[in-house]
């Protein structure tokens, strides 16, 4: 381990993160009673241009009015290359009190992206006496955001959590495909006249996993455009999950049961991580500093995968 030691990601769950758009009122009751981790009320994209004003208004109000229960709340706030950013950010930061935990910036290129947002939250916080910081989250949607990933992920105290916002990222890169995550088409090897499909986004998400992982911040996959494919839902999940995210996208409430049994560890993950944790304390006492469970070895690195395992499942039983 390196002598500068890697922070804790904060400690809460976020195994599912449900969007809304704030043009959509009568969402907003719904995604109260789900089962997710987040509740994300949009200002960008699903939002026109011509609703940016009356959608900002709406999620005030529903922050102040609605009983979200112990959801960690956030809204996406709309990009910083667009006029109504700063709108976004002093009427939410003003109006719309404490029930406001997080906000989303979209699209972040550089770390003096999410430096500007943190500027004008701190003046606002100080201004207002507002007793409970705003998180932050931010999205990486672009070269040059993945291209800037570590810088970003060190960039403000207040950035809890980071995901990867497909779509836009491949228009960025110039990606030949219109689909929003999952496994693509022509992205496939070739090998005794079989094709085998890999994941484009498998580079994009090591490496926001490794610049969060360094820095504190839970990494959390993006959005499956998808949702009438369950499979194909899961089975992202399922790679990100296995890379080291804590949680995925939900863009229709069918999905937010995929995304909670993927990132809950089962029953069976956790027994043997315990059964792991405790042969290794036998190992110790025997004054070892490895052991043989079920077959295959095991030994300090494992303590620390048993471990991670063990805290997820904790995390989310006292959530």
């Amino acid at each position: 381990m390196s002598f500068r030691i890697q922070p804790a990601a904060p400690a809460r769950p976020n195994r599912c993160q449900l969007f809304g758009p704030g043009s959509n009122i009568k969402l907003f009751p719904k995604m109260a009673a789900s089962a997710a981790d987040v509740i994300n009320l949009d200002l960008e994209d699903s939002v026109a241009p011509s609703d940016k004003d009356a959608a900002r208004a709406n999620i005030i109000e529903a922050l102040n009015t609605i009983d979200w229960g112990t959801k960690y709340m956030s809204v996406r706030i709309n990009g910083l290359d667009t006029p109504y950013w700063y709108r976004d950010v002093v009427d939410l930061l003003e109006q719309a009190g404490d029930r406001l935990d997080q906000i989303m910036i979209p699209k972040v290129g550089c770390a003096e992206d999410v430096y500007a947002v943190d500027a004008l939250v701190t003046a606002i916080e100080a201004a207002k006496g507002r007793k409970k910081p705003v998180s932050f989250e931010v999205i990486i949607e672009s070269a040059a955001g993945i291209a800037h990933v570590e810088a970003i992920a060190a960039s403000s105290p207040r950035l809890q959590a980071m995901s990867l916002g497909a779509a836009d990222f491949a228009a960025s890169m110039g990606m030949q495909t219109t689909g929003i995550g999952g496994t693509q088409e022509n992205y496939y090897m070739l090998r005794d006249g079989e094709k085998h499909w890999s994941d484009p986004w498998h580079w994009a998400q090591a490496a926001i996993v490794a610049a969060c992982r360094t820095h504190g911040v839970l990494p959390v996959d993006g959005p499956f455009g998808d949702f009438s494919d369950d499979d194909g839902y899961i089975a992202q999940a399922k790679r990100s999950a296995t890379l080291g995210m804590v949680g995925k996208w939900a863009i229709h409430p069918k999905q937010i049961a995929l995304a909670n049994d993927v990132f809950t560890p089962s029953d069976e993950a956790v027994a043997e991580a315990r059964e792991i944790l405790a042969a290794m304390e036998q190992a110790k006492a025997n004054g070892e500093g490895a052991t043989v469970y079920k077959g295959r070895l095991v030994d300090i690195a494992s303590i620390k995968q048993a471990e991670v395992i063990v805290a997820q499942s904790e995390l989310i039983a006292n959530g």
